[in-house]
């Protein structure tokens, strides 16, 4: 489960995601709530390209927004798993966590610390 701090009506909040098929459990404030959403969607969103459909070759992962990188989580030649942070973004004054949407092995970095990037722009690519 993941957590992450959110602004509502200027109120910060902590709230808890969970997938749970093709939604999301977004837990908030003692609630739940169903979000519906299409995993693929997101996966395009933070720029995964697989050379196929087979999730074990390689991809790139690009920013679905613009902002500065707050940390880089892995090296090059980490082993990773799929949904494990990988780099974390700040954007509009929130923490944007960018997770692993594959196994594999970090083939490349394009990105360090307190680097500002654009949507689109290559961070890591995973072999």
């Amino acid at each position: 489960m993941e957590e992450l701090k959110v602004v509502v009506d200027g109120k910060e909040h902590i709230v808890r995601i969970e997938e749970d098929n093709n939604s999301l459990k977004v837990h908030l404030d003692g609630k739940i709530y169903n979000v519906e959403t299409s995993l693929k969607n997101e996966q395009k969103d933070y720029g995964l390209d697989k050379s196929s459909s087979d999730e074990s070759k390689t991809g790139s992962i690009k920013a679905g927004i613009p902002g500065i990188v707050f940390s880089v989580d892995v090296k090059p030649g980490q082993k990773v798993k799929k949904k494990q942070k990988l780099i974390s973004l700040i954007a509009m004054k929130m923490e944007n966590q960018i997770l692993s949407p594959i196994n594999g092995t970090v083939k490349k970095l394009n990105v360090k610390k307190n680097d500002k990037v654009n949507k689109g722009d290559t961070l890591i690519i995973i072999e």
